[in-house]
């Protein structure tokens, strides 16, 4: 698989995926990792993730809110985690292929420019 750009990663819009399509490999994972800043691989290679120290338990809901919107007009919907009022994390996977597609890619490009109020 092509390591893409963010910014061709955001042209782009989620594909269905019903299966039938080979994950990443850590390395091509870990290789477009590389374009997304923030963004961590899991232990076992299959996920990807990002937190953010947010400004209050509001700025997070506010932050999920929009990702949410976000991840329903692309079809693919990634895990969201609050922990301690303000500590957000956001978990992406292909659910259908137990593991990383390109549309995992995309949805965190795009997440990443989804307005966030930060602690500061």
């Amino acid at each position: 698989m092509t390591t893409q750009t963010t910014d061709q990663l955001v042209a782009k819009k989620c594909a269905p995926c019903e299966g039938g399509v080979r994950p990443y490999s850590r390395q091509e994972a870990t290789e477009q990792l590389g374009k997304l800043a923030g963004w961590t691989l899991s232990d076992d290679g299959k996920r990807i993730r990002k937190e953010w120290l947010v400004k209050n338990f509001m700025a997070g809901i506010e932050f999920f809110d929009r990702v949410a919107r976000l991840a329903e007009d692309e079809g693919h919907h990634p895990d969201l985690h609050l922990g301690g009022y303000r500590n957000v994390a956001i978990e992406i996977w292909t659910h259908a292929i137990g593991g990383l597609s390109e549309n995992d890619f995309i949805l965190a490009a795009k997440i990443d420019q989804v307005p966030v109020q930060l602690k500061k």
